[in-house]
């Protein structure tokens, strides 16, 4: 995916990340290794209630992601193909776990082809490990304290044990 005439092949990875999981280490880890440079932007999706502040989303990826060089972690405000412009970027990354996500991010992608049709979107499909997982699954899981170690990475685990601890919800 890499341009052949020495220009920076720039894409980005676009998502609430509340919180980042594993899925999402899988598609970073895998995008990074055909764009020159990726970035994964952190937006506030408005139709959901987010856990962790943006802020706090580009902080856990930044530590999540220190060991890969072409990563940047950056966040907008805007429709994704402004973004793209703004970062000089050319292809929108999105992980696709099921037939269901396909036929949602395949309206998003078609959208923004129409608003700037030099942005092209790729799905990657996530590894089968992860087809299951889910961020809210995850915030469901940790709410009640259960174990996430096997869905998040590390500095994610912590922050949503602080999070969650003492707000375990009793039943009486």
């Amino acid at each position: 995916m890499k341009k052949q005439n020495n220009e920076i092949r720039v894409a980005v990875y676009p998502g609430s990340f509340d919180p980042v999981t594993k899925g999402h280490m899988d598609i970073i880890q895998r995008a990074s290794r055909q764009f020159d440079k990726l970035i994964v932007a952190v937006l506030n999706n408005t139709s959901k209630s987010p856990l962790f502040t943006v802020e706090e989303r580009k902080e856990l990826l930044t530590s999540a992601t220190s060991h890969l060089e072409n990563v940047e972690i950056d966040s907008f405000r805007d429709l994704l193909v402004n973004y793209m412009v703004y970062k000089q970027a050319d292809v929108i990354v999105r992980g696709i776990r099921s037939v269901t996500d396909f036929e949602y991010e395949l309206q998003i992608a078609s959208t923004n082809h129409k608003l700037n049709s030099e942005v092209e979107t790729i799905f990657m499909m996530t590894n089968p490990t992860y087809s299951y997982l889910s961020s809210s699954m995850v915030k469901e899981i940790a709410s009640f304290q259960g174990n996430v170690s096997d869905l998040v990475p590390a500095v994610v685990e912590k922050a949503l044990k602080d999070k969650y601890d003492g707000n375990q919800l009793t039943n009486n």
